[in-house]
């Protein structure tokens, strides 16, 4: 085992990451081979598009790329976290645009149309609209805006585990409709869970994936209550330094 096989990957994320920053391009390939597990996990959800799953790693990776040439370590965000919006991005584009399934420029305007109604709608009545209801105010059939709807909506097939046995990314979704921009964030959030020391991983699993009180966690992982709280605290503020 060589040198860079011993580090971590965050830690050799950022030693090549610096590298890049400081000019050395030559770390460009490196890189994108080190993160291509995440490359190809993020494609996976995608199967079944009408797309080769080669070519979804292939764009998924021009996502990548884009990422170690904006990234800003000054951010304070995990790499992996930064990356996961523009890949996912960079894939959603070409099933949009370019693949095999085309969806017309009317068609996505009318979908965001109806998105921003659908936010309006909510804030005012404080529930979900009929689809009906959406369709009278931008002027178009039931049939029309559902269509525009389903064109616009992201997917939310997800399965992979994220902390132990239990804890998968599927667990952590909402379970009614989304935009991409929140799908991204709940993506994010499980790479960065992902990142956490074992013991965290653990408080994590137990405190929120398997609903036990502060003192069952205690008392599971040989803690006292104090113990965990304080952790708790440490994982939290740990997250959001790293979700930006």
């Amino acid at each position: 085992m060589n040198q860079t096989e011993k580090k971590s990957l965050p830690e050799e994320n950022i030693r090549l990451l610096k590298l890049y920053a400081d000019g050395d391009e030559s770390v460009t390939e490196k890189l994108i081979e080190l993160n291509m597990g995440l490359v190809t996990g993020l494609a996976s959800r995608f199967r079944g598009r009408g797309t080769d799953f080669e070519d979804l790693v292939q764009i998924g990776s021009i996502g990548m790329l884009k990422a170690i040439r904006s990234f800003d370590a000054g951010r304070g965000c995990a790499f992996s976290t930064y990356a996961v919006p523009l890949i996912v991005g960079e894939i959603r584009k070409f099933l949009r645009d370019d693949g095999p399934v085309k969806v017309s420029r009317a068609q996505k305007r009318l979908g965001a149309q109806l998105l921003h109604e659908r936010e309006v709608y909510v804030r005012e009545h404080g529930r979900e609209p009929h689809i009906d209801e959406l369709a009278s105010k931008v002027g178009v059939t039931p049939a029309e805006a559902a269509a525009a709807m389903e064109s616009s909506s992201p997917i939310h097939s997800f399965s992979e585990v994220i902390a132990g046995d239990d804890m998968c990314l599927e667990s952590v979704l909402p379970s009614s409709e989304d935009s991409l921009g929140k799908t991204t964030e709940y993506i994010a959030l499980a790479e960065s869970i992902r990142t956490l020391d074992p013991l965290w991983r653990q408080i994590v699993t137990l405190r929120y994936f398997k609903d036990y009180s502060q003192q069952q966690t205690a008392d599971e992982l040989g803690l006292s209550q104090v113990k965990v709280s304080r952790e708790e605290k440490k994982i939290f503020e740990h997250l959001r330094r790293e979700l930006g």
